[in-house]
């Protein structure tokens, strides 16, 4: 009998397995994965670019730290409202379906806009600049690298990386799991090492750690900015709810466990740079992680910049991994061209979307320096973050029938939401500039795309839309997504 149950369990097995997919997105991401693209997307190039930017507004150490930890107490707070939304709305695309249900089309579209032209594409490239200064610099050593050399590795690094995600979703999570370890075995040396020298005494640095510190609202606020930038990436699961494998589950355990992980990492890393910088040393230094390993691991001090290499790709991919995802649903909902929503035949992944993003990132290496020019969006990131967890808090007394199989306290959402609002409002009032004001107006400009191509539909627009998709559907092997039921029974 127990031989007969046996055969029929792998019968049952056989058939399941012999069953053909459906041309939608598939569900292969377990949790192991998951905490992988938490981690691998938010510990890049951030840790080692941003303690300087944050010590420089902190002033002190002691403040320094307290900020590394409550940026790491926001993204977490911030993740299990969208850990909520994620269940609730079983949705690929982040903050856009969120504010297409609790608002409408119009913010989901401003958000779309603004996050597809400028705030993902150019965060990718600035990944991959990053990455290719730290490969070159080894073979230019005493001089800086040309600039058409960086350039041209870092758009090779955004061709490698969006092939592989176009080509497999399981290859491109594998691929984000293996740079997840690299980037934890730099982050591990760093730690470890900083530890050891504390240990023997090398506390000198931490001592009167809030003597002489002056802080306001903007310098405040600043700090935030420059920490919360290490740590963005803590909401890349809600891109790909739709792949998780048992969400339900998955998702706010991998977010409690990613970013608690990524957290502890951040503090005990900006100790070990004070232990062996003082905070003069720190604020002169141009790379802390290599002056870090210097001073540490020399001669050995070359693989500080290998592993760093390793983390910035890293994050590069899981960046591609997911905001693929955003140009995905957007094509979906009629917002951007609809051969963006297809899928590969033959690889069952959202291909044209991911080719989409890595065009207009490798568009943004042609310049190289945008950097400023991403601090001051990064102000209208925490614009539609807010806006999108004021959604959760709308939709609870909108949409009571939705099931929400995740349900955080209410003054949870209230409170990120508020402070999503100092943070937008703090920098403008302690220190008006113009560019957030050409922000502002950039992100109203998509009304007028909108306007035009989204709510009149202009038949001169389908005339021109309908021969590119046709065309571009037939080159690429791409067709439409089934519906998944699962997702669309739960709305």
């Amino acid at each position: 009998m127990e031989t007969n149950l046996r055969k029929r369990r792998e019968d049952e097995k056989s058939i399941q397995s012999n069953e053909p997919k459906t041309t939608a997105l598939q569900k292969e991401l377990g949790l192991l994965s998951s905490i992988s693209i938490i981690v691998g997307t938010i510990i890049g190039s951030g840790i080692f670019i941003s303690p300087k930017s944050v010590l420089s507004n902190a002033e002190a150490v002691g403040p320094c730290l307290i900020i590394w930890a409550a940026c790491g107490i926001l993204a977490t707070l911030g993740a299990l409202c969208f850990a909520e939304l994620g269940t609730m709305i079983p949705k690929s695309g982040g903050e856009y379906p969120y504010l297409m249900e609790a608002f409408g089309p119009i913010p989901a579209y401003l958000f779309s806009w603004t996050s597809l032209i400028v705030m993902k594409p150019a965060s990718f490239a600035i990944i991959c600049l990053s990455f290719s200064t730290y490969v070159s610099a080894p073979f230019y050593s005493g001089c800086q690298p040309p600039d058409i050399v960086i350039k041209c590795l870092a758009a090779t690094a955004i061709l490698f990386i969006t092939t592989v995600n176009a080509l497999s979703v399981r290859l491109g999570s594998y691929l984000q799991n293996v740079f997840t370890a690299a980037k934890l075995v730099i982050v591990a040396i760093i730690i470890i090492s900083g530890l050891i020298l504390l240990a023997q005494g090398n506390t000198r640095n931490f001592e009167n750690s809030f003597e002489s510190t002056k802080v306001s609202v903007g310098t405040i606020s600043l700090a935030f900015y420059n920490g919360l930038w290490a740590y963005d990436g803590w909401n890349q699961l809600n891109y790909i709810t739709e792949e998780l494998r048992n969400p339900y589950r998955n998702l706010p355990l991998a977010i409690v466990i990613g970013i608690s992980l990524v957290t502890v990492c951040y503090i005990l890393m900006n100790v070990s740079y004070f232990t062996v910088m003082t905070t003069t040393e720190l604020l002169q230094s141009q790379a802390v992680a290599v002056t870090f390993g210097d001073r540490v691991l020399y001669p050995a001090s070359w693989v500080v910049p290998l592993f760093v290499a390793f983390s910035t790709i890293g994050a590069a991919n899981g960046t591609c991994f997911t905001a693929g995802r955003l140009v995905y649903v957007a094509g979906r909902e009629g917002h951007m061209l609809k051969v963006l929503s297809y899928i590969s035949v033959k690889r069952l992944t959202p291909a044209p979307a991911i080719i989409f993003y890595g065009i207009i990132a490798t568009i943004y290496i042609i310049p190289g320096d945008i950097n400023s020019l991403i601090n001051y969006f990064n102000f209208a990131t925490w614009v539609f973050y807010g806006l999108t967890i004021l959604g959760l808090i709308v939709m609870r007394f909108t949409r009571k029938e939705l099931e929400r199989p995740i349900k955080v306290p209410i003054f949870i959402p209230i409170l990120v939401t508020l402070l999503s609002v100092f943070l937008v409002l703090a920098p403008i009032i302690s220190k008006p500039e113009l560019e957030y004001l050409y922000c502002v107006l950039f992100m109203l400009s998509g009304l007028i795309f909108y306007y035009l191509f989204v709510y009149h539909k202009f038949g001169w627009a389908q005339k021109i839309s309908k021969p590119i998709t046709m065309h571009l559907q037939m080159l690429m092997e791409v067709v439409p997504p089934e519906e998944d039921p699962e997702a669309k029974s739960k709305l």
